[in-house]
């Protein structure tokens, strides 16, 4: 599908192409027309001299064509011809009576004026006929159009390639303008993409055009009431996130008291006891998730520090694992937000120990000024349907030992990769399973 700058452009060219066609064709009309009328009106002017001249030596030389016929004056003429008597005379042995068409014969001698285009020797020529005054009597002269259809061809040729030229012109006129005319859509898409990345505090600038102004102005003000509203609700997490970790704290002491008095209770309270702390742990971890991507959504800003990479990545995999799961790795200086990045490969592990069968191996690799970092999981793997929404917040897993997949781990990991300028992305594991990779640039000091 071509785009609306394409098809402007062609637009514009082919515009030029018909309207420079038909010029062309009307300008080759009117040429044409005239330069022949012009070269048969000469001719016949020229033929009326040469039978005023044959007409004066016939009665001079009592009835003898030969001399008057060779006196002719030639300005343009090749050969003339004379019928006097029923008997042919002939300047040129090249054009026999023979070659003139019967119609203009028969029309010279009824005592009309007549002309004709002839084919002779391969060119065309133009026969003029002009009845003489004994009965059934004229004269033929024969003028060649060589260089008129030169002329013709010429013509032609100039107007074709005028009328292609035009049309390159007007293309390149159609490129300029749809330049020009689209240059406020490219700033809107620029824009635009700059929203979708999170930057809400892109705008247009809308100028005094009239027709423009009020969509810019329509379109800031739709990107103003997002900013207010994607803050306000910021704000009402980070909120809601605080007001609960008073209770929140409250209950997980109360339960931790409980869990060391758990051995006086009776048998049949234990097991609802250890749901209860399990689903306490979960709404603690769902709590500081939600102040995470709060702070994220309220444009809080990296804290960079210069770190050894792999210590970070081996000491945050490991801890989290609960055992040794990173592969040895060269130390990697760099700078980024030591509390964000530790968070992002604990929650990287932390996936692939509840929902991808367990980790089988973290590794940090360096591929230029990437830096790469891989945690494979032993479970289903991801669908390619899936590898993008499993980023979106709350997203539900559909695996088939995927229980619930309900959180904010994997999006807080999205968020923080791209404040470092990086990505992160869910591949298959050679023998299987998940691969989750996530590439940084390098920062040096």
């Amino acid at each position: 599908m071509h785009g609306l700058r394409w098809r402007v452009t062609v637009a514009f060219g082919l515009l030029s192409l018909a309207v420079s066609a038909v010029l062309s064709l009307l300008i080759w009309s009117v040429l044409s027309s005239y330069l022949v009328a012009q070269r048969e009106s000469l001719a016949v002017a020229e033929g009326e001299l040469g039978r005023t001249v044959i007409e004066e030596g016939l009665v001079s030389r009592a009835g003898l064509v030969t001399a008057p016929l060779d006196g002719l004056p030639t300005t343009r003429s090749t050969a003339s011809l004379c019928l006097v008597g029923g008997q042919w005379y002939s300047t040129s042995p090249r054009v026999p009576a023979s070659s003139l068409p019967t119609a203009l014969v028969d029309a010279v001698t009824r005592g009309e004026e007549s002309t004709q285009r002839v084919e002779l020797d391969g060119g065309l020529v133009l026969a003029v006929g002009m009845p003489l005054t004994p009965a059934r009597s004229g004269l033929f002269e024969i003028f060649p159009l060589t260089d008129l259809d030169q002329t013709l061809r010429t013509l032609s040729t100039a107007l074709v390639l005028g009328a292609a030229a035009t049309a390159l012109l007007g293309a390149a006129l159609g490129r300029s303008a749809s330049r020009l005319a689209l240059r406020p859509l490219r700033e809107m898409g620029s824009v635009a993409a700059a929203v979708a990345e999170g930057r809400l505090d892109a705008r247009l600038q809308t100028g005094s055009d009239p027709d423009l102004g009020p969509l810019g102005a329509s379109f800031n003000q739709a990107v103003a009431e997002l900013e207010h509203r994607v803050a306000a609700d910021a704000r009402f997490a980070v909120d809601v996130s605080h007001e609960l970790r008073t209770p929140l704290t409250t209950m997980l002491n109360s339960m931790q008291v409980i869990k060391h008095r758990e051995a006086s209770l009776p048998a049949s309270v234990r097991e609802p006891l250890d749901l209860l702390a399990e689903e306490l742990e979960r709404f603690r971890r769902l709590v500081v998730d939600l102040l995470e991507m709060a702070r994220h959504d309220a444009g809080q800003g990296l804290v960079l520090e210069e770190v050894n990479l792999a210590d970070l990545v081996r000491a945050a995999a490991d801890q989290t694992a609960g055992r040794a799961v990173t592969d040895p790795a060269r130390p990697l200086m760099t700078r980024v937000d030591k509390r964000r990045l530790e968070r992002v490969v604990a929650n990287l592990v932390s996936n692939a120990e509840s929902h991808g069968g367990g980790v089988v191996a973290v590794r940090l690799l360096r591929r230029g000024p990437v830096a790469r970092i891989e945690v494979d999981d032993a479970g289903p793997g991801v669908a390619p349907d899936q590898r993008a929404r499993i980023f979106d917040r709350f997203s539900r897993g559909a695996g088939p030992g995927d229980p619930a997949g309900l959180g904010l781990g994997l999006a807080i990991v999205q968020r923080h990769v791209a404040l470092h300028g990086g990505s992160v992305a869910v591949e298959d594991r050679p023998g299987g399973g998940a691969r989750f990779v996530v590439e940084l640039p390098i920062s040096e000091a």
